[in-house]
């Protein structure tokens, strides 16, 4: 089975392992291996072989909030639907009433699964709105 690699890597497995056990100057070992100095050091620093992971340490969404992020996730283990399909069900279909301050405006998505009729509840305080 080959190495899998992301798109922009310069070195291999075997030659990361040669950096790391390489006593030569970084100079040298660029020369050698027709690489960065900079790429170099990385791998003689590391003591791993593999790619570093990308991205944040703990990824959240910066659109939803904890909650609605928790309330979509458990919808979609749930009911196992497609991405347009759960899309659908989550979309209002028309304009909330205007409601004064301190009432709550309620709305029911119904969802048909393999085991029925699902129901979601989601109620929109008017202050948070």
């Amino acid at each position: 089975m080959g190495q899998v690699l992301h798109g922009s890597a310069t070195t291999t497995h075997a030659i990361r392992a040669a950096i790391q056990r390489s006593k030569a100057p970084l100079k040298e070992l660029a020369a050698r291996y027709g690489l960065n100095r900079k790429t170099v050091a990385k791998w003689r620093k590391r003591s791993f072989l593999h790619d570093a992971p990308m991205g944040p340490k703990a990824p959240c969404s910066t659109v939803l909030a904890a909650e609605e992020a928790a309330a979509a996730i458990a919808f979609r283990k749930h009911t196992l639907l497609p991405l347009d399909d759960r899309l659908y069900a989550l979309q209002a279909k028309k304009a909330f009433r205007r409601y004064p301050i301190g009432f709550f405006h309620i709305d029911i998505a119904e969802v048909r699964t393999e085991e029925g009729k699902l129901h979601l509840f989601v109620a929109v305080d008017r202050t948070s709105k």
